[in-house]
């Protein structure tokens, strides 16, 4: 197995690169990160960190640069543009936490590895909660020797699931992943709002469903803990899904498929992001269904507050 590494860079540490970042210097790890929120870097240099301007001055220092970046936009620039990752002195391996697709993990991959660098194509899921409690699924893919000089770290993170050796694959898993998980959120609003207009309860209605073979990840999680109560606080925006679904969608039409489930779920969520809802959080989803019913999906738990 491969050395650890006594220094790792970070760069991306908001949601969800944040918890991840906090739990290594937790249990031992020296980082260096950057982030474009001071903010954000300000809470782990208070931790122990160290903070660099820009993601060629983590690269100049650490030899193992995780990154957990937005969109690929900003991915392919943190990696291959100017004053970037490709250009630092000490880095060998880019490990990617983000959601990007395989068509950039892929072109990251062959430029970097002109320059000697491996990339460990390593998307996570399961949310900011995850990334606190470090219960995340995190699907790698890359060569043996990278995905071992990196596996002690991202044990930290949750539960690791090797997918393939080409930096694209842990990427398919992932995109694939998400797009069970917002369709199941799209489909689960529509049914809860008709349920409500219906007359049914709609905490019982999530009694029924998750005791049956209705049940999902919506209805399991994000449902009871954020949208019933009407906190819509899971952690994930409807910006972030839509990037997701998307990303998913052409994907997979790319492969031959016509996606037409896919493509139905994908148009609900364009609808609430082109209504401004791109800040919200995605189990604020159902807002926008709710005025076609004239109801809102309120749990008990809800309506006490109101009282």
């Amino acid at each position: 197995m491969a050395a650890r590494p006594r220094t790792i860079g970070f760069v991306g540490v908001g949601v969800m690169g944040g918890p991840m970042a906090r739990r290594l210097l937790e249990r031992g790890w020296r980082l260096i990160v950057h982030d474009t929120n001071p903010a954000a870097v300000k809470a782990l240099t208070r931790l122990g960190a160290r903070a660099a301007k820009s993601p060629r001055e983590v690269a100049d220092q650490a030899q193992t640069v995780f990154v957990s970046l937005p969109s690929p936009q900003i991915l392919r620039a943190v990696a291959l543009g100017d004053n970037s990752v490709i250009n630092g002195r000490a880095v060998k391996t880019l490990v990617d936490l983000s959601t990007t697709g395989s068509v950039v993990e892929k072109e990251i991959a062959k430029a970097l590895a002109k320059r000697r660098i491996e990339t460990v194509d390593a998307p996570i899921s399961g949310g900011a909660s995850g990334a606190t409690k470090g219960t995340l699924a995190v699907m790698v893919a890359g060569s043996p020797r990278a995905v071992s000089g990196v596996r002690a770290a991202l044990d930290v993170f949750g539960k690791v699931f090797v997918v393939g050796r080409q930096p694209g694959q842990g990427q398919m898993m992932k995109l694939l992943n998400n797009l069970l998980s917002t369709t199941a959120v799209a489909l689960t609003s529509e049914a809860m709002v008709a349920g409500v207009k219906a007359g049914l309860d709609p905490d019982l209605m999530l009694d029924v469903i998750n005791a049956g073979s209705g049940r999902n990840t919506a209805t399991m999680e994000k449902f009871p803990r954020s949208v019933l109560p009407r906190t819509f606080d899971f952690g994930f925006p409807i910006a972030g899904a839509c990037k997701d679904i998307g990303l998913a969608i052409d994907e997979c039409q790319a492969l031959g498929l016509p996606m037409l489930v896919g493509s139905a779920a994908r148009q609900l969520w364009q609808f609430a992001y082109a209504q401004g809802g791109g800040k919200r959080d995605m189990t604020a989803l159902i807002t926008y269904i709710e005025p076609w019913a004239g109801v809102q999906v309120k749990g008990r738990a809800a309506k006490r507050r109101r009282k």
